[in-house]
């Protein structure tokens, strides 16, 4: 703009000097051209409609059909409108999503592209930036920016059987031949609904009394709900497998989850402190034992949510969460090393009526104290390293499953 106001004084100077009617009229068509231009560049994204869709929730290895949808509302054309839109690394390569169009006056334009989820995690799409200005080049563009859109893979999930694990309720804390949790005929109490309980265990005097949702508590019969205690602590994995590890531990938990509720039909829950990119903090999560449907996708969803951070130990969580559960209740540890705090947790456990099942992520064998261990307190300790194993199965039992 600074050699195009030079230029304007040289003009206007010619022409005051040579007082040349061509002159004054070249100079009053640049300065007519000159205002025009910068009120259409002030002017060219204000009128313009952005809007991206997309699914924000897909599984691991499904396709994502993502459209951004641009609609020009004024009168006036956009002569060239940059559209950039960034995009995760782990989603789609390059990582980013660029055009370069025109827009008349009321036009909409739609582009889509594709994203996949090779790995579970809580991405951002976006931020798109925009870029738009005149034709002459005159004036400094005009940006905006439409503020990224979340989404959510969930983790991997394969067959538990893969696990070398029984098919029939694989981590019951009481035998029994039918699924059944609690007495329906004997209420011993009330407490605060919880996402995932059905409508038929509200207590609709209570709630309207009480101002809020309360459900009824059955007498249990049986315990038959399981825990699944997740390792999130950096200190718990060796440090050479620091990604490998945890990743791998999160498919063991999502496997067993799917399994226990949707195949077995028996409420499961899950306890773990990671960090939450949603929160950017570290976290805790509590989601208790139920066998609803709706229940495994809340579950799914923090597990694609949580990544390793220093945190505290896994015997912490144990510690803390066997207060939640009923008595018989299952605990499932997944974790990657054997700590002798762990061990004094587990003890602990039993002791106080929990049945427990350990699984270690390491690629070495479990040490011979631990088998010794392992089989005097009647505890299941599984060994799974490579997704090879969770497919084709841990190989011999006698090496890999203790009972």
């Amino acid at each position: 703009m600074g050699r195009l106001a030079t230029f304007l004084l040289i003009l206007f100077a010619i022409a005051a000097l040579l007082r040349a009617d061509l002159f004054f009229s070249i100079l009053y068509f640049l300065l007519a051209v000159f205002v025009l231009s910068r009120l259409w560049v002030r002017r060219v994204l204000s009128p313009l409609r952005v809007r991206r869709q997309f699914e924000e929730r897909a599984f691991h290895g499904e396709e994502i059909s993502a459209d951004l949808m641009i609609h020009n509302t004024g009168w006036l054309p956009i002569p060239w409108l940059e559209v950039y839109e960034s995009l995760p690394v782990q989603l789609k390569t390059p990582p980013f999503h660029r055009q370069v169009v025109s827009l008349a006056p009321r036009e909409r334009r739609c582009f889509s592209y594709t994203l996949k989820g090779r790995q579970r995690g809580y991405y951002p799409i976006g931020p798109l930036r925009i870029r738009s200005g005149g034709l002459l080049g005159i004036h400094p563009s005009q940006k905006m920016e439409l503020e990224p859109s979340y989404l959510i893979v969930y983790p991997q999930v394969l067959a538990l059987e893969h696990l070398g694990l029984p098919t029939r309720s694989p981590l019951v804390a009481l035998p029994a031949r039918s699924p059944l949790f609690e007495d329906p005929t004997c209420v011993v109490g009330m407490r605060d609904y919880r996402s995932g309980d059905p409508l038929r265990r509200i207590h609709w005097t209570a709630t309207a009394s009480a101002g809020r949702l309360l459900v009824k508590q059955y007498r249990p019969s049986i315990a038959r709900e399981t825990l699944i205690c997740l390792d999130m602590d950096k200190a718990g994995y060796e440090q050479k497998h620091r990604f490998t590890a945890p990743e791998l531990a999160i498919v063991v938990a999502a496997s067993l989850a799917n399994h226990i509720l949707v195949r077995d039909r028996l409420a499961v829950g899950l306890a773990t402190e990671a960090w939450d990119p949603l929160l950017e903090d570290r976290t805790r999560f509590f989601l208790p034992p139920s066998p609803e449907r709706g229940h495994l996708m809340s579950l799914l969803e923090v597990l694609a949510r949580v990544d390793v951070a220093p945190v505290a130990p896994i015997a912490d969580l144990l510690r803390r969460e066997r207060v939640n559960l009923s008595w018989g209740a299952t605990l499932v540890v997944v974790t990657g090393r054997e700590t002798e705090e762990l061990f004094d947790s587990v003890v602990s456990l039993r002791r106080a009526g929990f049945a427990v099942a350990l699984i270690l992520v390491q690629p070495a064998a479990p040490s011979a104290e631990l088998k010794q261990w392992a089989e005097l307190l009647g505890v299941q300790v599984h060994r799974v390293w490579r997704e090879r194993d969770l497919r084709e199965g841990v190989g011999d039992p006698r090496r890999e499953l203790w009972r």
